[in-house]
């Protein structure tokens, strides 16, 4: 076999040029791809380093290691795939991640230099070093690959990360070249979002910085989680950890049809799905074998509804890795037109995105959240009643540390229903009484008797009132007569009842009264009595428009 000098790769260096060398170089990409080919190799633990000041990453990892053959005539070898061989999982039963042996490219292409080192157990280190300025200008020359070798790798380079290092393989980034601009606690928790290999296996783990990362640094995403739907049944760390030590405020599980599983999760608003401090957010995700396959699936089924910005969550669909290629060119997506996953995106949006729609919708009510509006179960009108409803009795909430706040949410819970009511019928009321008022006012209607009765004994009242409270101010915008006037002192005044028909304002006003001077005081009303309140006001509603239409 060659020595390290004399590994080259086994591609025209055009067609490595052509094929894609700047084909995605996002830095989770590069994680992606490595931390896959660790999996591959049956890796059980994979170490990242990273320097941002000195825009290095080192990726090593405890897999089986390479032999100078396999470097040169599989690594090396752009376009091998294990799976040409017909294995389509390792020694250890994991499934290969890799398919078409050109995903290397985005690692092989990310930095200036990348030197890569790799031994088997017992063995010693084979290896080499790319220097892309070097490759860049081979290509220009239209050299072959065998007129540009490999560059000997440095010991120095690696001195920091050989020890104790029995096999496996290391690979060196020097210099970036879109540099690392993403923090190392964001670093962990995309690894610890996108990267679900420990589905499949417990025993790989990665650390980053000599820090393991764990579904413990999606936290601040569980802390914000409100409700959980599960999909079939999934064993997931983050399932438990959500149940185990944050306030899941509903929970359901989904049966769909085939060999589907994951989880769709929601959060209190659509700001807690962003990263701090990027562009990123967390979405609904589809992994395929433990790899994210596609970013924000539900882009492909939008349903262009409010609880689409809520929400997050994992589909796993492993049935997409078989004899067909289903994945993009660039690894980063699945074909738009494959009809496996057309199916699938269907099954999701009948089976569970539409259900989760409308269940968002009545739970965020039933906690006293905004829901989604464009969700006709309720009227607009009773909507917003209780949108103001929460909105007010969130002022009257305790701090998580009183011992009360239970029983005062059980309070508030209570009266929510009543509320909604009270609050839309107060409106129609203040509506519909002010309106008459200005109708009065526009046709000049005199005042009867009774109605300067009425007035005179509610100027004394509110007068007397005054004086208690020793209130010197004006209460009333307007001190003019009509506003001591309630519906059935008004409604006299523009429609009393005939006497033939009987039909008028007046008698439903006075129907109106007992019922509408109970709301106002806030009292409860019975079931009873907000079906009669509800259906005088629409014959009143009805007359006053009719008063206003001059008809």
């Amino acid at each position: 076999m060659p020595n390290d000098s004399q590994f080259t790769f086994e591609i025209s260096l055009s067609v490595l040029n052509h094929l894609g060398r700047n084909l995605y170089r996002s830095f989770i990409t590069v994680l992606g791809e490595a931390i896959s080919n660790s999996w591959d190799a049956d890796a059980e633990n994979v170490w990242i380093y990273v320097n941002r000041e000195e825009n290095y990453l080192v990726i090593k990892d405890d897999g089986d290691g390479m032999t100078a053959d396999d470097f040169q005539n599989k690594f090396l070898k752009i376009g091998y795939s294990k799976r040409k061989e017909g294995k389509t999982s390792s020694d250890k039963g994991r499934p290969y991640i890799g398919r078409k042996g050109i995903g290397k490219l985005a690692m092989l292409s990310c930095a200036d230099k990348i030197s890569i080192i790799s031994k088997k157990a017992n063995s010693d280190y084979i290896g080499g070093t790319i220097d892309n300025s070097g490759l860049d200008e081979a290509i220009n020359q239209d050299l072959t690959p065998q007129e540009y070798a490999l560059g000997t790798w440095e010991e120095q380079v690696f001195s920091n990360y050989i020890e104790n290092h029995s096999k496996g393989t290391i690979v060196y980034f020097d210099n970036l070249i879109e540099g690392i601009k993403n923090t190392i606690d964001y670093l962990k928790y995309a690894i610890a979002l996108y990267f679900r290999f420990s589905l499949i296996d417990s025993d790989f783990n990665i650390y980053l910085n000599e820090e393991k990362v764990t579904i413990e640094d999606l936290d601040k995403l569980a802390d914000r989680t409100q409700f959980l739907w599960i999909i079939n049944s999934l064993e997931d760390p983050y399932i438990n950890r959500l149940h185990d030590k944050f306030n899941i405020l509903e929970e359901e599980t989904l049966e769909i049809d085939g060999d589907i599983n994951g989880f769709i999760a929601s959060v209190e608003t659509p700001t807690h799905l962003k990263v701090l401090g990027t562009e990123e957010k967390a979405s609904i995700d589809l992994f395929v074998n433990g790899r994210l396959r596609e970013r924000d699936i539900i882009k492909h089924i939008p349903t262009a509804r409010i609880p689409e910005n809520y929400l997050y969550g994992q589909i796993h669909y492993d049935d997409l890795d078989d004899e067909n290629d289903r994945f993009a060119t660039s690894r980063e997506g699945i074909k738009a037109d494959d009809p496996k996953y057309e199916m699938l995106l269907d099954k999701l949006k009948k089976q569970v995105i539409n259900k989760i729609i409308d269940q968002w919708d009545k739970w965020r009510r039933d906690h006293r959240k905004p829901g989604d509006s464009e969700n006709k179960s309720i009227p607009p009108k009773e909507r917003k009643a209780r949108e103001l409803f929460n909105f007010v009795s969130d002022e009257y909430s305790l701090p998580k540390e009183s011992e009360k706040k239970g029983k005062v949410a059980q309070w508030v819970d209570a009266l929510a229903d009543d509320a909604q009511f009270n609050f839309t019928s107060y409106a129609d009321c203040f509506v519909s009484e002010n309106l008459i008022r200005k109708y009065i006012e526009d046709k000049a209607i005199e005042l009867s008797p009774e109605a300067i009765g009425e007035i005179t004994d509610k100027k004394t009242r509110e007068k007397n009132n005054k004086n208690r409270g020793n209130i010197s101010i004006d209460i009333r915008r307007t001190s003019g007569d009509l506003s001591y006037l309630s519906m059935d002192g008004l409604a006299n005044l523009v429609d009393k009842e005939d006497p033939i028909t009987k039909a008028s304002l007046s008698r439903d006003a006075r129907e109106y009264k007992p019922i509408r001077d109970a709301l106002a005081h806030t009292a409860l009303l019975t079931d009873i009595a907000k079906v009669k309140l509800t259906t005088v006001y629409e014959n009143i509603r009805g007359r006053v428009r009719t008063l206003l239409s001059g008809k």
